[in-house]
């Protein structure tokens, strides 16, 4: 799905997102699987680089770079249509200048595109849980002609995962922020004020030990409580 037309409404006030802090000079592209990624990485890329498209699936960004020229491609491996790594080799092919980041949430780099020489920078969905700030690490490599792959796919081992337990409210919250709604949403949703909303947000992101709603919605994936 194109969500372009509606990047106006993919930035929440409220969202903390703090998945990335870096400039980014000329046009960026985001294809993300869901609406909450691309929420995140709108919120902090959105005052800082021109996002010329926010998309689902492969087809919708190749439209977007056939179009016009991009600095940066940001996506993950797994899109609501298509693959991520084959996104990455087409983009090249159509801008071979192009920037192009890719986070793994399967934490692997499938064995046919391991040493392709189009493949810049890899980053395991393991490594953004832990907050070792592996995605700015990556567009910063790329954007200086560098590659770049995180530390777990470097060491072929994933960081230790602990799964908290859980209430029923912080089940019912952390399903509607993978959803990607925004506290107001939440709200609207569960019947209650905004700023109750807001405080089951934070008490959840407490809970599991992370700092943003990205990360909360990953961990939660990887220890079986959501789907994103």
């Amino acid at each position: 799905m194109d969500f372009t037309p509606y990047l106006h409404q993919l930035v929440d006030e409220d969202q903390q997102a703090g998945l990335l802090s870096v400039a980014v000079d000329g046009r960026v592209a985001l294809a993300m699987k869901g609406r909450l990624l691309l929420r995140c990485f709108c919120e902090s890329l959105g005052r800082q680089g021109d996002i010329g498209c926010a998309v689902t699936d492969v087809d919708s960004c190749l439209v977007h770079l056939e179009r016009d020229p991009y600095t940066l491609l940001l996506c993950t491996d797994t899109l609501e249509s298509g693959n991520g790594f084959d996104l990455a080799r087409r983009a090249k092919t159509l801008q071979p200048g192009l920037n192009v980041v890719v986070m793994a949430l399967k934490d692997v780099i499938p064995m046919e595109y391991a040493d392709a020489p189009w493949l810049q920078a890899v980053v395991a969905e393991a490594d953004v849980i832990e907050d070792h700030k592996p995605l700015e690490a990556a567009v910063l490599a790329v954007m200086g002609g560098r590659s770049y792959r995180s530390s777990s796919l470097r060491s072929g081992s994933l960081p230790y995962l602990s799964c908290p337990r859980l209430t029923p409210r912080e089940y019912e919250v952390l399903d509607l922020v993978a959803n990607g709604l925004t506290n107001k949403e939440i709200a609207t949703q569960i019947g209650v004020s905004e700023e109750t909303a807001r405080t089951y947000s934070k008490r959840l992101l407490r809970t599991l030990e992370v700092s943003n709603r990205v990360q909360a919605v990953l961990k939660g994936m990887r220890c079986g409580m959501v789907n994103l």
